[in-house]
């Protein structure tokens, strides 16, 4: 099945018009300059900017269902630039995606299926309607478009014949991306698929140039070599003039890598990243990362985040800049209610919580709130009759050394039960007191938590 794109695929969510309409007057390469998303860009962008209404486009990789936030600065470049009344195009490699990308890659990928790619595909082009207008009227209105559909019914022939004789080998055997793979540690060479990527990707910004008068390709700095092939593939075939932005790879402060935590990736949706934690990863960078991340992966104008950022300078202990970012990142990729969920989440942990507000959560962001504090196995059957708490928390769950120590803090107010303090220390607990049927939080003094978890 071809992995063809129904232009309303998805019911998706309106933009505001205000997005569209009221900042014509922006300019595009200046709003990206103050925000540090340019790295390099061609002679002449910028004129051309300024001059008329650009269409222009950015790739993506359907490698998965779901974007991550190492995708996000892209998409924030097309929403910026939509909204300076410019023309977005997105192209999903379905195409490309079945080779791989040597840049910034030391290994060949794995090659996707058609099947996977067209549900991966689905799935992006949702998420990609959050950040961008598809629907409206407006004449700067998004597309999106798969390199396959062009793609797929070129023979080798054809594409030796019309692209490959263009571009000399010399040329492209002087790219990095090339370079790096042929001399890099690994040494392990670059198959003929990937070494030809370069000329996919370059006839990817012909057709455009050709099918929707696109003069313009963007992307991360690491596609600097691939966007100037796909220019001078333009220029050799038919004359024409494209230009060409890229903007920084983005990097932590520390020198690790972004987007990257322990447990892998940080995704937009849902059922790979909570909203929680995806809350609680902007919230937690460091504050020259907050500093920098608030202009890149947000709307907010120069003036708001100078404001910001002196208001986070007076008393950075409040860590004003992350909870910013954090909200609207959070709010943005996902909703209010997600927002307001995952501080309320948060609250739970570092603040002063109800016991409402504890059962108020489902399994998946009890659990991500408290990944990380000891957890104990006890027997849900043995809860049925009845057990007292000090034989639980002693014998059957090892909260506390000794029943001499439980009893003292308990009598001080230092043990809460599902954030309500325990009121004797032989208090009767039972399956009545689990929470989603299966959990028990034991807080012992301010910071100590235990999971435990009735099977």
């Amino acid at each position: 099945m071809y992995l063809r794109i129904k232009s309303r695929t998805f019911a998706r969510r309106r933009i505001k018009s205000k997005h569209l309409n009221d900042n014509h007057s922006m300019n595009f390469v200046e709003e990206l300059r103050w925000r540090g998303m340019v790295h390099t860009m061609m002679p002449g962008t910028e004129e051309l900017l300024e001059k008329e209404q650009v269409t222009a486009y950015i790739g993506f990789d359907p490698t998965a269902d779901s974007l991550h936030i190492g995708h996000l600065c892209s998409v924030m470049i097309l929403r910026h630039f939509q909204r300076c009344g410019h023309k977005p195009i997105v192209l999903i490699g379905g195409a490309t995606g079945m080779i791989g990308d040597p840049s910034g890659k030391s290994q060949e990928r794995n090659l996707l299926t058609e099947e996977t790619l067209h549900h991966n595909l689905e799935g992006m082009k949702a998420q990609l309607s959050k950040f961008l207008d598809f629907d409206s009227d407006a004449p700067n209105h998004a597309e999106l478009v798969n390199n396959y559909d062009w793609m797929k019914n070129f023979t080798f022939l054809e594409f030796a014949r019309e692209v490959g004789k263009h571009i000399t080998v010399n040329y492209m055997m002087a790219k990095d991306s090339v370079q790096k793979r042929l001399n890099g540690e690994a040494r392990d060479g670059l198959s003929f698929t990937e070494f030809t990527y370069q000329l996919l990707q370059g006839y990817d910004f012909l057709h455009l140039y050709e099918t929707k008068g696109c003069k313009l390709q963007m992307g991360g700095s690491d596609q600097w070599g691939n966007i100037t092939t796909g220019a001078e593939l333009i220029r050799r075939t038919n004359g024409g003039e494209v230009y060409a932005l890229t903007c920084p790879l983005i990097t932590k402060a520390d020198g690790g890598k972004f987007g990257k935590t322990e447990s892998g990736n940080i995704w937009l949706d849902p059922r790979y990243t909570s909203p929680y934690k995806f809350y609680q990863f902007w919230l937690n960078v460091s504050d020259e990362d907050a500093a920098r991340y608030i202009k890149i992966f947000t709307s907010l104008s120069k003036d708001e985040v100078e404001a910001l950022t002196a208001e986070h300078a007076e008393a950075p202990h409040l860590r004003v800049l992350q909870k910013r970012l954090a909200k609207e990142v959070t709010i943005m990729v996902h909703s209010e209610e997600d927002y307001n969920a995952a501080v309320e989440a948060s609250n739970i942990l570092f603040g002063n919580a109800t016991s409402e507000a504890l059962k108020k959560l489902d399994e998946d962001t009890l659990l991500a709130v408290f990944e990380g504090v000891p957890q104990f196995e006890i027997s849900k059957d043995a809860l049925a009759g009845g057990v007292k708490a000090v034989d639980l928390f002693v014998e059957n769950a090892a909260v506390f050394a000794s029943k001499g120590e439980m009893r003292k803090l308990v009598q001080g107010g230092g043990v809460s039960l599902n954030k309500e303090k325990l009121a004797a220390f032989d208090q009767e607990i039972t399956t009545g007191d689990l929470l989603n049927g299966k959990y028990l939080l034991v807080q012992r003094g301010k910071k100590n938590y235990y999971l435990l978890i009735a099977k």
